[in-house]
């Protein structure tokens, strides 16, 4: 991570109670086969309560547009987005980290392209591959620098990637426990969440409801 600044610190009331909304930037190193060399990256933190007093619940929320806001059953970020500020709330204190990384890192563009290999059979990580990329181009330096710049060097991570883990761990920050993001499955995104366990090392507990399943 070469620089990481704070742009903007403002209060943000949501429906899951009142956050401070903080603006990031960072100058970043990207994978040769992700994007260009170096790119400046912008991460937005909500944070509520007192994230001192213990290890704050963290998540690190890769940024998805057709989930977050349309609410699309391709993938389960919506429903982990939403599980992730619940469990804040009722923590009293977290931070969400939400990274500007849309597909994987790929950005949005070269994600519905893959949605068209994904329509014809490949799945997620296949997609990736044939259109030139990693399977997984997102890089966690800019997440782990907004916490040092906040002066947390300890949390509680909500994350079933273990590369987050050890992405945090290798840059200085104590992931004290590892929470469960596991979310209901839908039928539309099981086969999704099966290459993320079985291909990606996701650790993952399926679990369809008895209406999904009929």
């Amino acid at each position: 991570m070469e620089s990481v600044k704070k742009i903007a610190e403002a209060d943000f009331p949501t429906r899951w109670g009142a956050f401070r909304i903080l603006g990031f930037e960072g100058l970043t190193a990207a994978r040769p086969d992700c994007a260009a060399p170096c790119e400046t990256e912008e991460l937005v933190a909500l944070v509520m309560g007192d994230i001192y007093a213990a290890p704050p619940m963290v998540r690190i929320h890769s940024q998805c547009l057709t989930g977050d806001v349309f609410g699309s059953l391709r993938c389960d970020c919506r429903l982990q987005l939403e599980m992730a500020l619940t469990k804040i709330a009722e923590a009293g204190a977290g931070i969400l980290l939400y990274e500007e990384k849309e597909g994987r890192g790929i950005g949005l563009m070269a994600k519905l392209r893959a949605y068209e290999l994904q329509d014809q059979g490949r799945d997620t990580v296949e997609a990736n591959v044939e259109l030139g990329f990693a399977a997984d181009c997102r890089g966690y330096e800019l997440p782990a620098a907004v916490l040092k710049l906040l002066g947390v060097s300890e949390v509680r991570l909500i994350t079933n990637n273990p590369e987050k883990v050890a992405a945090l761990e290798s840059a200085g920050i104590t992931v004290t426990q590892r929470i469960s993001a596991n979310v209901e499955t839908h039928k539309s995104f099981e086969r999704y969440l099966r290459t993320k366990q079985e291909k990606m090392g996701h650790i993952l507990e399926m679990v369809v409801s008895e209406e999904q399943s009929e």
